[in-house]
Formats: C-alpha cells, sequence, structure tokens
C-alpha cells in the first residue's frame, strides 16, 4: 500500500512595527500499512531532513516569542493621556518645591541634626549606666565615667588619644588620626593599633605617618580583650567624639562623616603626592582640612573676614542628608502619582476588556500589564514627569535668585544653587538614563528578531523544497502503482475473453449435442434451461 500525503503550502507573513510576514506549513501523511517499513533511502532521507527543519523552526518560535515579549516591554504605548496626567505631576510637584521646601539651608540640616545627635549621645550614656540628662556628663561619663567589670579602667577611650600632638591637636586630630573615622576604615585601623601599638593618619602637610603609642592603658593584653578595645570600646568611643569633647560639647569639633572620611584617606594615597602648592602642602588635603575646621565654607563680612565658621563633620553631613530628605519629597510625591495613575488606568483597561464583574475574575488579570515598573512605558511617564518638576524648579530657583541677587552675578549663583533641588535633577538623570537604556536595548531585540526571521525565511524554503521531494517520490510511487494496474487490467482482459470463448464453445457444444440428450435424456435439458434461468 503507498502512503496518501495532504500538503498545504506557506501563508507568509511577519509582525513587526513597519512590515508583518507570517508563515504556516502544514503538510499532513497518513501512511498506510506496510509503507514505513519498506520507505526506502530517499524518503528516509527526506524525513530526517524535514524533522530537523522543523525541529529548528520550533525552537525559533519560542525565541520569537520571548524576544516579542521583550521588545513590547521596552516599547512606549503612552498615549495622550499619559502625558498629560506626567506633565501635571510634574507641575504639582514643582509648586511643592518651590513653595513649601524652598532653598537648601545647611543651618536648619545643622540644627536638625545637633539635636538628633545630642539626644542619640544621652540616650548611649544612659544605656551604660549614666545617671544624668544632660550632654556634657554624657559625654564626660561616655569618656572616663563609664564602669566595666573585670577591668581597673574607667570610660571608653582610644589609644591614639595619647599621639593627639602628632596629628594636628585638638581640631585635627578627629580627621587625620584614621582610628577617629566613624567608617569600616576606621574600625579597620583601630584594630590594627591594638595588634601593633601603633596609631595611623596624616601629618600637617597630608602625608600618610605611623607613630607609637604612648598611653597602652586602652590596648589590650591578649587576644580578646584587643577584640573588646578595638571594637566596642572603639564604638563607644566614637559616639562620645560625635558631639564634640566634653569642654568643648556641642558647638565643638566633632567626627569627620563617612564622606569626609573617605576623601581624606583617598588625600594620603600616593597618587595625589604630586597635587602641591608652593609651600609643599598637598592641596586636595589642605582643602578637606579647611572644609573640616570650618574655614572653606565660612560665613564672612563684605571685607572677607571670617565672621562664623561653617563646620563640616558628621553632623553636617547628617544635616545634608537631612535637607536632600526635604527635597526629595516633591520627588516622591510626583513618583507617586505616576506610577499609581498607571496602575489605575491599566488595570481599569483590563477589567474592562476581560469584561470582570466579579472580585474573583480578577484572576483572569495579567498583572504584568498593570505594574508600574520594568516597561518603557512608565519610564517614559516618569522621565516627562520629572523633566517638567526640574524645568519648574530650574525657573524658579533663577526668578528667585535674581531677585535676590540684585544683578550680582556671585550671590546669583549662590541663590541658584541653594535652591536647585539636586534629588530632582538626579531623579530626572536617572529617568533619562533609563528611557534611553531601553531604547538600545530594544534596538538590540529587534536586531535579534530580524536575523531570526530571516532564518526562518530561509528554513521554510528549505522545508518546501524537502516537501516538493516528497511530492516527486510519491508521484514516481504513484506512476509505478498505475502502470501495475494497467498492466492487471490487460490480464484480465484477455482472461475474461479467454473465458466467454471457452462459453461459447460450450454453447456450441450444448446445441451439437442437443438431439443426442433429448433421445437419451429428455428431462436434461429442461434442467439445464432452468438452471440457466433461475441459477
Amino acid at each position: 500500500m503507498e502512503e496518501g500525503k495532504i500538503i498545504k503550502f506557506p501563508n507568509i507573513k511577519i509582525v513587526d512595527d513597519d512590515f508583518e510576514v507570517e508563515f504556516e506549513v502544514e503538510h499532513g501523511t497518513v501512511i498506510t500499512e506496510g509503507k514505513s517499513d519498506n520507505m526506502d533511502e530517499k524518503e528516509r532521507h527526506i524525513k530526517a531532513g524535514l524533522d530537523e527543519v522543523n525541529g529548528i523552526l520550533s525552537s525559533n518560535k519560542e525565541k520569537l516569542d520571548k524576544l516579542n515579549e521583550g521588545i513590547d516591554r521596552l516599547t512606549n504605548h503612552s498615549d495622550g493621556m499619559d502625558y498629560m496626567v506626567a506633565v501635571g505631576s510634574g507641575v504639582l510637584a514643582g509648586i511643592i518645591d518651590s513653595f513649601w521646601v524652598g532653598a537648601f539651608s545647611l543651618d536648619r540640616g545643622k540644627e536638625w541634626s545637633n539635636d538628633k545627635v545630642n539626644q542619640f549621645v544621652v540616650k548611649v550614656a544612659q544605656s551604660q549606666g549614666y545617671e544624668g540628662d544632660d550632654l556634657q556628663g554624657a559625654i564626660r561619663y561616655l569618656e572616663s565615667g563609664a564602669k566595666h567589670n573585670d577591668l581597673d579602667i574607667k570610660g571608653f577611650g582610644t589609644p591614639s588619644d595619647s599621639v593627639t600632638d602628632k596629628f594636628g591637636g585638638g581640631k585635627q586630630h578627629h580627621l587625620r588620626d584614621f582610628a577617629h573615622h566613624p567608617t569600616p576604615v576606621g574600625l579597620i585601623f583601630s584594630m590594627l593599633t591594638q595588634f601593633s601599638g601603633k596609631a595611623y593618619g596624616t601629618d600637617k602637610n597630608g602625608f600618610f605617618i605611623i607613630v607609637d603609642v604612648e598611653d597602652k592603658t586602652f590596648i589590650g593584653k591578649d587576644v580578646p580583650q584587643k577584640l573588646l578595645f578595638g571594637t566596642v570600646f572603639w564604638f563607644f568611643h566614637m559616639i562620645s567624639d560625635m558631639a564634640g569633647s566634653s569642654s568643648n560639647h556641642g558647638a565643638g569639633t566633632g567626627l569627620p562623616g563617612p564622606l569626609l572620611s573617605l576623601l581624606k584617606e583617598m588625600s594620603s594615597l600616593p597618587i595625589f603626592n604630586s597635587i602641591k602648592n608652593k609651600d609643599g602642602v598637598k592641596e586636595f588635603s589642605l582643602w578637606i582640612s579647611k572644609l573640616f575646621n570650618g574655614t572653606l565654607l565660612a560665613k564672612r563680612d563684605s571685607n572677607g573676614k571670617i565672621t562664623e565658621p561653617v563646620r563640616f563633620d558628621l553632623r553636617a553631613e547628617l544635616g545634608v542628608v537631612y535637607e536632600l530628605g526635604r527635597q526629595a519629597i516633591p520627588v516622591i510625591i510626583n513618583e507617586c502619582i505616576v506610577r499609581a495613575f498607571y496602575f489605575i488606568r491599566r488595570l481599569a483597561m483590563v477589567i474592562k476588556e476581560k469584561n470582570i464583574r466579579q472580585v474573583r475574575q480578577l484572576a483572569q488579570v495579567d498583572w504584568n500589564k498593570t505594574l508600574p515598573w520594568r516597561n518603557r512605558t512608565i519610564v517614559r511617564m516618569l522621565t516627562i514627569a520629572t523633566g517638567t518638576f526640574t524645568l519648574i524648579d530650574l525657573g524658579d530657583a533663577a526668578i528667585r535668585g535674581a531677585i535676590k541677587s540684585g544683578g550680582n552675578l556671585a550671590m546669583f549663583t549662590k541663590e541658584f544653587l541653594l535652591r536647585v533641588n539636586f534629588v530632582g535633577v538626579g531623579r530626572f538623570a536617572i529617568a533619562v538614563g533609563t528611557d534611553f537604556t531601553m531604547g538600545l536595548k530594544q534596538n538590540k531585540l529587534r536586531n535579534e528578531r530580524m536575523a531570526i526571521l530571516s532564518e526562518q525565511l530561509h528554513l521554510m524554503n528549505a522545508k518546501i523544497y524537502y516537501l516538493q521531494a516528497d511530492v516527486w517520490i510519491a508521484a514516481e510511487s504513484a506512476e509505478k502503482t498505475i502502470n501495475e494496474a494497467l498492466g492487471m487490467m490487460e490480464e484480465t482482459t484477455k482472461t475474461f475473453i479467454e473465458a466467454q470463448e471457452a462459453n461459447r464453445q460450450s454453447m456450441q457444444n450444448i446445441g451439437e449435442y442437443r438431439q443426442g440428450i433429448k433421445k437419451h435424456n429428455s428431462g436434461l435439458i429442461e434442467e439445464i434451461s432452468d438452471i440457466l434461468k433461475w441459477g
């Protein structure tokens, strides 16, 4: 028996933004009994080729599905309403920033941070046994009054305090002595001092130095004690120094913050050694020292004389964080409005599309299409919203700066910078960068898709050739079958003619023998007649 085949040739259609091509080829086979066992070499080769091509086509289809999903996520689907809400949100956030947040104020930030730091120091001292509630007493207690079980010493001291003069005295040793930095690097140098008996930091010119510790009271006698002094005692000593010393608390020089500590540690690296002034002092290190002791940001009179130093220590850094937190409020409001609108509108669109009427039907919702993140549409809306906010913020800063400066360029620059919302500018930059990056990724995925679609077209051509070859083999087999059938028909015709001739001869013989039969057996003629008539 032969193999029957049903063939549908391709309908071509590929989907892209500018054109569409889609293809589908169906090759149905009905294998009749006995054919698979007698399949010749050509048919096996064609079947193997078709299986290979179909496997690659199926794999590529899965890749295309993933690429299409990724391209859709990286495509901006915003419409006019989305843009309108994004602009409106940016305007609202800009108004909040202009009339409620106002200008950046380090004084306001330091006032807030001083209060928080002072409260924190007092609470920590009380947790260690201090019974008062004033800052000076709390600092004194932490420095020299706290009692320790099984130890003959009081307070939470540090070994490098005995070589304060080597690191610039009371005003600078917190900056120059690396063990006084409230950072992981400071902790490392604290432990290093415990095991080496030396203090590490920079001299007045900014060069890295190592000095011997003179008073080793707070250097542990064994490893457990070294670990105790190098970590726990160091931690509480940092807290006691946060708000100044017991003799000059509150307004005194506190600890450098993490940012200034990092800059000071970097300034001691060899790469900065070549940058020196005419006196041989490293410029970068000098700039950091002025920033810490308050002369760089100091308030000055009309003659340039310092009227009030503005120290940039840990409390100042906390104040900057506080002010940036205030600036972040309109930025967060802007973000929330845009994301909430996106989610609510997309959810409403899905509910309408699927005709959802009951809460349990919400299971039909594809939440990935409603969540306001990780797609180009929400990123574009946020880019517009933050861009609008930044535009209003910069315009407000320029107008207020011009009014307050009275035409003085230096004053205008200062006022302008103080009123710029740097958190908003940063958020706008991130949004633009994210939007641009998504565009690059989208182009990359499109190129990958085009390459796979091109491969699919070649594979479809190969599949068609295999199918055509299969058809010709089937046609060849059909021709052979037809020829065999014709031969059988010829043989059948010959046999039929011979049978007819034999029948004719038999009938003639019956006629010749009739007289004899009638004579010898008269009833036989009637019986034969009945048989021929009735069967």
